[in-house]
């Protein structure tokens, strides 16, 4: 079925939709660079001979990495729900959150789902909108659709729909309101359970390189120069993830260089205190990646 060298990856990752782009950026911050020239292919190389990425609907790749026509794959838990197969989760990716809800239009006497027996529900996601309906023990008729759902109600050939929903914006502007939210979704890395133990060591090798921009989003670097005898008042306004490094300068001033890792929305008045303690020369500079 596969003529793929047995030590190659291939990555699937969404050709379009809402997480194609975060997806794409998130492989090139990783260092998994598409070669020049393969940006437009379906099987693009990188510039680790290894590892292709295949580019996808975000609703086949847990089909194809379930049957290895994929080993690992970037998607939607959404997506992995509505395909219903046996992959491995293997990481929240954090971004692409969004709730599936149930919404029917504001005038609608509907509150709750089981005021939905006997209607018509449209949505993209047939096979988990069914599975939710038959759990809480409402018979609805479903009415499959291919995109703007929303739509449907006013096109009279739905009830209520059951759709993603990130802000609520798109809802309210066609006059829709949420009834109840059927499951929460984001990005996640998933794997082929046998590629895990074929390939285990690429694969994870992949996992921390994607990991590792992950954890290092809304983090700078921090570095500063302190007289010795102000090290005690600078540390104690420094945070970090496992308490700030010090060194010792080459300099005829007793000085010492004092190195963390801190969150991005404290930068701003940190600066301030650190002055006031008595830090100077400080630099504040992006992390690209951050391995623990």
């Amino acid at each position: 079925m596969n003529s793929r060298p047995s030590d190659e990856v291939r990555l699937a990752v969404p050709n379009k939709g809402r997480i194609a782009q975060p997806a794409r950026d998130l492989i090139e911050r990783s260092g998994l660079h598409v070669v020049e020239g393969h940006e437009r292919r379906l099987i693009a190389r990188t510039f680790d001979p290894h590892v292709e990425i295949l580019f996808a609907r975000p609703i086949d790749i847990p089909e194809y990495v379930a049957n290895g026509a994929a080993d690992m794959g970037i998607t939607g838990l959404d997506m992995v729900a509505e395909r219903g197969v046996d992959v491995e989760e293997l990481i929240d990716l954090q971004f692409g959150r969004a709730s599936m809800v149930i919404a029917v239009p504001d005038e609608s006497q509907v509150r709750s789902a089981k005021d939905l027996h006997g209607a018509r529900v449209a949505t993209e996601f047939p096979t988990i909108t069914l599975s939710f309906f038959e759990r809480q023990g409402v018979a609805i008729t479903l009415v499959p659709v291919g995109g703007a759902c929303e739509a449907a109600p006013q096109l009279g050939i739905a009830d209520a729909i059951v759709d993603l929903s990130s802000s609520g914006d798109t809802l309210r502007i066609n006059h829709l309101r949420i009834v109840t939210e059927v499951l929460k979704t984001s990005t996640c890395l998933i794997a082929n359970k046998a590629a895990l133990i074929s390939k285990g060591e690429k694969m994870q090798e992949i996992q921390l390189a994607l990991e590792s921009v992950i954890r290092a989003r809304g983090q700078r670097y921090v570095m500063m120069n302190v007289e010795r005898a102000m090290l005690s008042e600078v540390k104690q306004v420094l945070p970090g993830l496992s308490g700030p490094t010090v060194m010792d300068v080459a300099s005829s001033d007793d000085l010492v260089a004092v190195h963390a890792v801190v969150e991005e929305d404290r930068i701003y008045r940190l600066i301030t205190q650190l002055k006031r303690a008595g830090a100077r020369d400080i630099l504040v500079i992006p992390i690209e990646r951050m391995v623990r």
